[in-house]
């Protein structure tokens, strides 16, 4: 008996084409980029980093408030500790997560851009966010800060004994890195447009971040000027804010809110812009009022600067100057809900698919309403008197610029990855992750606006003289471990669709899966080349020019059913 030899055949996979992420493997190739894409994927790792490190200081905060005696952590461990989640989750992640992560990949992209206008400044944004990101945590390490996240004097410059410069100079040189960004920003929209691409086509993302880059550019300077203020007042002696050495404590208050408050919709603003992409798209609707959504945007932005006075109504600030404030303050919600308006008004009668995206995209806009709502209160002069400094403001700001912001991320990087990675990932666990993030954030926060109603204060680790407050600090810290459980998910399903990709597990990925209007979607690879475009894209259409006969007719024929008709002469629609 002959033995035969079988052949076997295997047949390779289609090389993938040459894109951004296969051109160069070596780490040099990546830590010397100028390619805008790749500097984004380097803030998106940073960032992620930095977010955990904050969630686990939150753990600490929610397990320690379990019991109204305390439960492991000193008076001083605790200030140091929301201290530290207040500072990296503010200035290493919310602040420039959408901007230098999605801003970074896609403000080319949109517009028909080959990079940025300062690709060598992009990339120094990076590496000075970096460095002041290590000397954050240095100062960590080296014991923590305990004065809070908004530093006050003459605590901060006279009195604590931990090292507060070395976290200002970080803080300082971080400002540096998102000016580099919102520079770069500017230059790129006002000069490197598409041919076509008027203001009035951009896209609303465009919109919403050149609105980020100009309140960053006329705000940053300020706080990082006052950061330094405290630093030669707390190494020299000089007398600018501490009224011990002649100085005043309300100027600090007064330049750090001037920046801080808008710094509240540098972190929503680009938010704002994720969420009219998806809305649209998975509407299958023009947005409605396009102009409208634009020029709140920059609304927004001018009005922000107006309100600072707010968050002193119980300092030294006149009655007067409070009651101007208040009105200011009532006025910038306007613009805000022009937006929330537009959107409903988007999804109604579109027809609206419930893809991952689009869940995170409906969270926001429940999270952000809630959060809208309850900061009339605190606008309020007479019920911010008695809601100041109470835990009623930790969920305020929690649901604006957490729960806004972190969904909005969260939807677009949903929204881009196949886009950014070329791969996609579980629907099943993505739809899932977004529902459980969206109960344990309601779970986590909204039993501390009750608390804080009551008369919790905020930064108390204990509350043995009001025991009956442990309730709504248990319920928030189960809400916190649900809401931590939803924040893992999207970190583990994400990396296993890279890891599938690079086994050759993954099926191809569609060019454009979402069917999404724009020239990321329409004109650029998937995963971009280096240089984003074959071809200079021009631009014909008005923006989200969504077909909903075309898109009903595109769904229907992966379904295998009939495909409509239009008949133009009569306006009717045959199947």
């Amino acid at each position: 008996m002959s033995a035969v030899a079988e052949r076997v055949f295997t047949q390779e996979p289609p090389a993938e084409p040459r894109n951004y992420l296969n051109t160069d493997h070596t780490l040099k190739s990546w830590l010397l980029t100028t390619d805008h894409k790749r500097i984004a994927v380097l803030y998106l790792i940073s960032v992620t980093i930095m977010f955990f490190m904050g969630s686990i200081a939150a753990a600490f905060i929610r397990f320690e408030l379990t019991s109204p005696w305390g439960q492991i952590l000193t008076n001083e461990a605790y200030n140091k500790t929301f201290t530290a989640h207040g500072v990296l989750m503010i200035f290493f992640f919310l602040i420039p997560a959408v901007p230098a992560v999605l801003g970074n990949f896609l403000v080319p992209l949109q517009i028909g851009a080959r990079d940025l206008a300062f690709p060598r400044l992009n990339l120094a944004s990076w590496y000075v966010y970096i460095i002041s990101a290590v000397l954050v945590l240095s100062s960590l390490v080296m014991g923590g800060v305990d004065t809070g996240w908004t530093f006050y004097v003459p605590l901060s410059s006279l009195y604590s004994n931990t090292p507060v410069s070395l976290m200002l100079v970080g803080l300082f040189l971080s400002g540096f890195s998102s000016i580099m960004t919102a520079v770069n920003f500017i230059a790129t929209i006002h000069k490197m447009r598409a041919p076509g691409m008027t203001w009035f086509k951009l896209p609303l993302f465009i919109w919403a971040h050149y609105a980020t880059s100009v309140t960053i550019i006329l705000g940053t300077p300020v706080v990082a000027i006052t950061l330094l203020l405290v630093v030669l007042e707390r190494t020299f002696g000089i007398g600018i804010f501490s009224p011990e050495l002649g100085g005043d404590p309300v100027l600090f208050q007064h330049l750090f809110w001037f920046y801080s408050h808008p710094a509240v919709y540098i972190m929503v603003l680009p938010a704002m812009g994720v969420i009219s992409e998806l809305v649209t798209c998975f509407s299958r609707r023009q947005i409605f009022g396009y102009q409208f959504v634009a020029m709140s945007s920059m609304a927004i932005a001018a009005i922000g600067f107006l309100v600072w006075g707010h968050h002193m109504y119980v300092s030294s600030q006149s009655v007067l100057q409070g009651i101007v404030f208040s009105l200011l303050s009532f006025l910038v919600a306007v613009p805000s809900a022009v937006k929330v308006f537009n959107w409903t008004l988007t999804m109604w009668k579109g027809s609206v698919l419930f893809r991952t995206p689009m869940i995170y995209a409906l969270a926001f806009l429940g999270l952000f309403v809630i959060g809208g709502l309850t900061g009339l209160y605190l606008s309020s002069l007479d019920t911010d008197v008695h809601l100041t400094a109470t835990y009623f403001v930790v969920a305020h700001f929690h649901y604006v610029m957490v729960g806004g912001s972190i969904l909005a991320f969260l939807g677009g990087i949903h929204f881009w990855w196949p886009k950014m990675f070329g791969v996609m990932y579980s629907e099943f666990w993505g739809r899932l992750s977004a529902m459980v993030i969206f109960i344990g954030f309601n779970f986590t926060f909204f039993p501390q606006f009750i608390v804080g109603y009551l008369g919790m204060p905020r930064r108390y680790h204990l509350y043995y003289f009001a025991p009956e407050w442990q309730f709504y600090h248990v319920a928030s810290s189960l809400g916190s471990t649900v809401l931590g459980i939803g924040f893992l998910m999207p970190a583990i399903y994400l990396t296993a669709s890279l890891v599938n990709k690079r086994k050759g597990e993954q099926p191809l990925m569609p060019h454009n899966p979402w069917g999404a209007k724009g020239l990321e979607w329409e004109e650029a690879a998937t995963p971009p080349i280096t240089l984003n475009f074959e071809r200079t894209p021009m631009v014909t259409e008005v923006p989200y020019n969504y077909d909903p006969i075309e898109d009903t007719n595109r769904v229907r024929a992966e379904k295998g059913l009939p495909l409509i008709e239009l008949d133009h002469d009569k306006d009717k629609v045959h199947h």
